[in-house]
């Protein structure tokens, strides 16, 4: 992986907040594991990309790397990471070491990797507290022997800490507002997915297979400095679009048949998030257009009521009144708006919600609820702020079924774009690829 741009402030930062926020709940020692490289099969090895909590804090993108976090009188970050070997950089590219590791990440330490299980149990002595991210299996089981260790020095006048707590709650809610540096790698990341999409929008043909078009979309995030995808590509011709996570695959994109693509990538860690679905031909049919315009319509609702002191629900309600009335007026559903909502008939056709949090991960960590008000009350939907991101994509799929009109069949339209919560409402930083029908067609007339 790439090295994050040349300042790595924003990093020490975020450690800061983390210091003080440990040093409130009385101090005591976290630490994060950035993981190794899987393996993909024998003695290949997947690209190793670092735990997004990891990254967060440090910037760091070698493999089996630490962060050590000491908050007390005087508060510390302690890297650990591999130290230089002249054979392996010959095989796998040069690795910083942690004399300069230290030096350029702007720690207070940094050790080998291999001095880990030696020194943290000692800096655990008379700290009430470690914090680890109990999902984590690796950091469980080496927590084990750290505590294990500290235990047996107990005896010796010097106290072990007391309680082991999970460091998830305060790092999830730090990242879900982003701060300036993660807004514009996330703006890059942005532009980079919107240019690619716009790129399939020309390229397409009938008679191309999906993964052709998936080629066109790789190229473009590699050709402008994404390392990666950020969630596995979709790309699905015809009635392949009503499978919600469908992989792009070897079927042929049909002359008549829309094309749905689900695809962002990955810059610096940073996600990004699109949905288009357009003709492989180049021009929507009267029924596809009708369902395609319902589709932009609700996303156009639902970003009219994203908004800092909104709940993050209310996208969704703003969008599935548009979709499930528009149901009922191609015919598609029965009754009234009302009964239709309350009995879920909709979700025939509509079936996931409006959107979900985004940033380092596709679905980014962040609860969409906050604290309930009173003992036994549902918790109420979590209040959006400025700097949040979150994704607006409604969408509608009509399988082949003899109670639905046969115009509709085999149609799967969805429509996503990136929204950041900004002052006064949300920009969506993804619309440098067209979203109008109208738009669409003159792009692919190109």
């Amino acid at each position: 992986m790439s090295l994050p741009g040349a300042d790595l402030a924003p990093f020490a930062d975020r450690r800061r907040r983390v210091l003080d926020w440990m040093r409130s709940q009385g101090g005591g020692v976290a630490v994060l594991a950035a993981g190794v490289a899987p393996a993909r099969n024998r003695d290949s090895e997947y690209p190793f990309r670092p735990d997004s909590d990891f990254y967060y804090l440090t910037g760091f993108t070698e493999p089996e790397a630490w962060l050590v976090l000491i908050a007390g009188a005087q508060d510390r970050a302690i890297l650990f990471c591999r130290e230089r070997h002249p054979e392996h950089e010959i095989w796998e590219g040069r690795r910083f070491g942690p004399e300069a590791a230290g030096a350029h990440f702007l720690m207070d330490d940094a050790h080998p990797v291999s001095a880990l299980d030696e020194l943290v149990p000692a800096w655990l002595l008379d700290q009430p507290t470690l914090w680890l991210r109990l999902t984590d299996e690796s950091s469980g089981v080496r927590a084990r022997g750290w505590l294990s260790q500290a235990h047996s020095r107990v005896r010796n006048g010097v106290q072990a800490p007391g309680r082991l707590e999970d460091l998830s709650g305060v790092l999830a809610a730090m990242r879900l507002v982003k701060d300036p540096s993660e807004i514009a790698t996330m703006r890059q990341a942005a532009r980079i997915s919107a240019h690619a999409h716009a790129r399939a929008m020309r390229a397409v043909r009938p008679g191309m297979h999906e993964y052709e078009l998936e080629a066109e979309l790789m190229y473009e995030f590699r050709r402008h400095g994404a390392q990666a995808v950020a969630y596995g590509t979709i790309v699905a011709g015809g009635a392949n679009a009503c499978v919600l996570h469908y992989p792009a695959g070897d079927a042929v994109l049909r002359d008549g048949d829309l094309v749905l693509i689900d695809a962002g990538c990955e810059l610096d860690c940073y996600a990004s998030d699109i949905t288009r679905t357009f003709p492989v031909n180049g021009t929507f049919s009267g029924p596809q257009r009708a369902l395609y315009d319902l589709t932009v319509a609700a996303q156009e609702a639902a970003a009219a009521v994203t908004r800092p002191g909104a709940s993050f629900n209310d996208a969704h309600d703003a969008a599935l009144r548009v979709l499930a009335q528009g149901m009922l007026d191609e015919r598609l559903l029965q009754g009234s708006l009302d009964g239709v909502i309350e009995s879920g008939a909709y979700s025939r056709f509509y079936m996931h919600r409006t959107g979900h949090w985004l940033g380092l991960d596709v679905h980014d960590v962040g609860d969409y609820r906050g604290p309930a008000r009173a003992a036994g009350e549902a918790r109420p939907w979590r209040t959006l702020e400025a700097g949040m991101m979150l994704t607006i994509e409604p969408g509608i799929y009509v399988r082949a079924a003899d109670d639905v009109p046969a115009r509709f069949w085999d149609i799967g339209i969805r429509t996503e774009d990136d929204a950041l919560v900004t002052d006064t409402g949300c920009e969506l930083i993804t619309r440098a690829v067209p979203v109008s029908a109208r738009e669409i067609e003159a792009l692919m007339r190109e």
